[in-house]
């Protein structure tokens, strides 16, 4: 099925590419998500007259994920869970938790925006990329421990730095 990329979508292309994608695909992600329009000659034209307009925005989006990014880059995010005596969470810890983590901090995240290979289940610091732009992405630490303390000094061996910004 050809499209028509209203943004870049990663793996795909640029905004205005016309590219091939599974029906599937185009269906159930890029068009209900308006990030794509089907490639036909009326949605072509449309997207020539709209593009200045489309590209404006995203511009816009653009520099406010930089400006929002400036903000984040490098923030802590200190969980604390339960654990067994080996270190491995009663849970774990998702996507929809670090997101909410950073709610509680002020900044606007939501759970499909933190970009996790799987969720975290042992105690320790980790990475997590949050998406803001499909060109912007920024990276956020995770402590998970099992008290403040913990969380301290599982930073401080992590960083070597003696400043921390909390949530909890």
């Amino acid at each position: 099925m050809k499209i028509i990329l209203l943004e870049r979508v990663q793996g795909l292309g640029q905004m205005g590419d016309v590219v091939e994608v599974r029906p599937g695909y185009a269906r159930n992600f890029l068009l209900p998500k308006n990030k794509a329009l089907n490639a036909t000659k009326e949605n072509l034209s449309y997207f020539e007259k709209k593009r200045k307009v489309l590209e404006t925005e995203n511009l816009e989006k653009r520099s406010e994920a930089q400006d929002a990014s400036k903000k984040i880059e490098g923030s802590i995010v200190v969980m604390i869970r339960q654990a067994g005596e080996s270190g491995h969470l009663y849970g774990s810890v998702s996507s929809k938790d670090i997101a909410t983590a950073l709610e509680k901090k002020g900044f606007k995240i939501s759970s499909s925006q933190v970009q996790l290979d799987m969720p975290i289940k042992e105690l320790g610091v980790f990475s997590a990329n949050i998406k803001l732009h499909p060109e912007v992405e920024v990276l956020v630490h995770i402590n998970v421990a099992l008290t403040e303390e913990e969380a301290e000094t599982q930073y401080k061996s992590f960083s070597g730095s003696t400043e921390e910004e909390k949530i909890s």
